[in-house]
């Protein structure tokens, strides 16, 4: 069995493979281990943003009923091994090894058999379908990662329900150029046998969507943001009530969670009709202990410093409007890091009005893009910015130009997001501050 290091540096050494959309590898793959995906049920979620948010309080009520659930995301925000989760526990480091050392070998014999070595995602979508498995996990919330028809998780066929979370341009490279195209291919997660429910979405988006379900007949539930009443929106979470839940309490805070609150909503009765019942008291209690780091999440107080994972044209528009539902007339500093292929332009549009001052960090990797390089696109929308060396040196800065009642939002790329948080929560406002 590979030590904990040699994992990771495993892992590392197959960042080079990229993204391959398709699902020939995948199956070849899962084909070594057994199949391990056929053994078990799933509700299956894309979109553009939300899916995260989504997925949290789903599994979170099935957990609160007492479901054994396995969730998949990806990316991560704070450590590797967040990906596969039991419970909301991450895999231990030792069944990591374990399970990768697995997928090394028949990763090994499919290109030794003439295959082409599978990517990242992947290998870590077929390690989730086995730990998962072997796990005993009753049900599976699953994210996919990219689009939905080619993603490597769509070879699951047991799905009860299929879940769309916003849908938006992003991905344009490997989707499609319009929003119809993109959903077409979100629409590929619906499988005969299952239920659909969607998030409120655009005329052209849910004309797809209605149509993918039509011809598999399949049935199709679509959230009324309308629907809700006595809405309580704080920056510590939001309440409402829906039919015959009264006073609902989430602790996204927000304003776009109550779609993607309600898409849960949806989702949780559509799976009582397929077997996987919850309880009123269950779904109080798993949406308030819902949590989603690095979603317009509070990581400090005098000043205020918001972490939100906005890094595309939706996320960016949807970060904007609860800037300005939040903070009307309050002083905003950014802090801002972004991967290179993201629509910065677009993003910064959409956010720069609403800040007074704006710092640059860069991203790592192969797609990261510098800080100096996101400072000059920013220039292009904002007198006032600045481009530092670090994310250490963002915050110190951030500080050091807030006063109390100023609010900090760091967004973009949850690759630096994870980074930043943890300096925030271990460090002193007004001094320079450590990574943890």
């Amino acid at each position: 069995m590979m030590t904990y290091q040699e994992t990771m540096d495993y892992i590392d050494s197959l960042q080079s493979g990229g993204i391959v959309p398709g699902l020939d590898n995948i199956r070849a793959l899962c084909e070594k281990l057994g199949n391990p995906q056929d053994a078990l049920s799933f509700v299956h979620i894309a979109g553009t943003n939300g899916k995260g948010s989504v997925l949290c309080l789903v599994s979170s009520v099935l957990k609160q009923a007492g479901y054994r659930t396995g969730r998949y995301i990806s990316p991560t925000i704070f450590d590797y091994r967040e990906r596969f989760q039991i419970g909301e526990r991450p895999i231990s480091k030792k069944d990591l090894c374990l399970y990768m050392t697995r997928l090394k070998k028949a990763c090994e014999e499919l290109k030794a058999e003439g295959n082409r070595q599978p990517t990242p995602f992947e290998v870590e979508t077929a390690l989730a379908f086995l730990y998962f498995k072997e796990k005993d996990c009753d049900i599976v919330v699953l994210e996919t990662g990219m689009g939905g028809r080619l993603d490597a998780t769509n070879i699951i066929q047991n799905t009860l329900v299929a879940v769309f979370a916003s849908i938006s341009l992003d991905h344009m490279r490997f989707l499609g150029n319009t929003l119809a195209e993109i959903a077409e291919e979100k629409a590929g997660i619906i499988k005969p046998g299952c239920s659909a429910v969607s998030a409120p979405q655009k005329e052209e988006v849910l004309s797809v969507l209605k149509a993918a379900c039509e011809k598999q007949k399949v049935s199709l539930d679509v959230a009324d943001p309308g629907s809700l009443k006595k809405i309580k929106s704080t920056i510590k979470g939001q309440r409402f009530s829906y039919g015959k839940y009264q006073d609902l309490m989430v602790t996204l805070a927000g304003r776009y969670q109550l779609d993607n609150a309600l898409t849960a909503l949806l989702a949780l009765h559509q799976l009582s009709e397929k077997g996987f019942p919850v309880k009123e008291k269950d779904i109080y209690k798993g949406f308030e202990e819902g949590t989603w780091p690095g979603r317009f999440e509070v990581i400090g107080q005098k000043p205020l410093f918001i972490a939100d994972g906005a890094h595309n044209r939706d996320g960016a528009a949807r970060l904007a409007d609860s800037i300005g539902f939040y903070f009307t007339n309050k002083r905003i500093i950014y802090i801002i890091g972004m991967l290179r292929d993201k629509e910065q332009e677009e993003i910064l549009k959409v956010t720069c009005p609403y800040a007074e001052q704006i710092l640059t960090v860069s991203t790592e990797g192969s797609r990261g893009l510098t800080s100096y390089e996101l400072a000059l696109k920013a220039k292009g929308f904002h007198q006032n910015v600045t481009c530092t060396d670090s994310v250490e040196e963002a915050i110190e800065l951030a500080y050091l130009m807030a006063d109390k009642d100023t609010v900090i939002v760091a967004f973009g790329s949850l690759s630096y997001l994870g980074k930043l948080i943890t300096a925030v929560r271990n460090g002193k406002k007004g001094q320079a501050v450590k990574h943890g």
